[in-house]
């Protein structure tokens, strides 16, 4: 392929655009916000199924308590009527009033056992408000971060993006002033050698892989017309010359 010398020392400026840009690229999808953004969320959709889990456990003790309420309603009414009739002396009969006072021993204990298991239940409700409080408080204050780190996320892509349009705009310029077929092979060998496609010559060395020319290598490098477009016999990239 022929291609006049300063369009090849043009390949170099584009393939410094591009570096530019494939690192811009690489920044944006690397920005250590999106990291810690990942963690919060995954932390939050735990605290999420943390925060149901509680929700039911303090709708359960609430339905207990409610219950060991109701249960004591009827027993007081029941103690209450069987001391009424006891204090209003109606009861003549021995074996009725023995048997209506062992009734009221009977439900003193067993409203003072509801009494003790109504208290429990309460101290659970209470402390199934308390747990359900802080999950949402912890759970509030991720998202706070969250929030944060997307504001602080955004600005920097912003920046990044606006960054990257300039460089494309460049890149578009440049293209624009080069021959096609020299584009064309560039494109192609960029897409196979990982983002670089020309790459300078200095002294023997390809700045591309690195590797020197063997002594034949060279020499041919330097009988080539100026405007013949040299290829790295290690990694096959355009290789340019920076001086005619």
């Amino acid at each position: 392929m022929k291609a006049d010398p300063g369009a090849q020392r043009r390949l170099l400026d584009l393939q410094a655009v591009d570096t530019a840009i494939g690192q811009l690229d690489h920044r944006v999808k690397m920005l250590p916000e999106h990291a810690l953004l990942a963690d919060l969320q995954t932390r939050r959709q735990a605290l999420g199924q943390r925060l149901v889990a509680a929700e039911t456990a303090l709708s359960d003790a609430v339905a207990a308590q409610t219950k060991a309420e109701a249960d004591l309603g009827p027993v007081r009414e029941r103690l209450r009527r069987d001391e009424k009739a006891v204090d209003g002396g109606t009861l003549t009969d021995p074996k009725t009033l023995s048997s209506m006072v062992g009734e009221i021993a009977h439900l003193k204990t067993r409203i003072s056992t509801l009494e003790d298991e109504e208290l429990e239940l309460m101290e659970a409700v209470v402390s199934a408000e308390a747990e359900k409080t802080r999950i949402a408080t912890e759970r509030t204050s991720i998202e706070d971060q969250m929030r944060a780190l997307v504001a602080k996320r955004d600005a920097a892509v912003a920046d990044l993006q606006a960054d990257l349009t300039d460089r494309r705009s460049i890149r578009t310029t440049l293209l624009a002033e080069l021959p096609p077929p020299l584009v064309d092979t560039y494109e192609k060998v960029r897409s196979r050698s990982g983002g670089v496609g020309a790459a300078a010559l200095q002294g023997r060395r390809c700045t591309g892989c690195g590797i020197e020319a063997n002594p034949s290598d060279y020499e041919r490098y330097l009988a080539a017309a100026p405007d013949e477009v040299l290829r790295c016999e290690e990694c096959d990239r355009i290789l340019v010359r920076t001086a005619d």
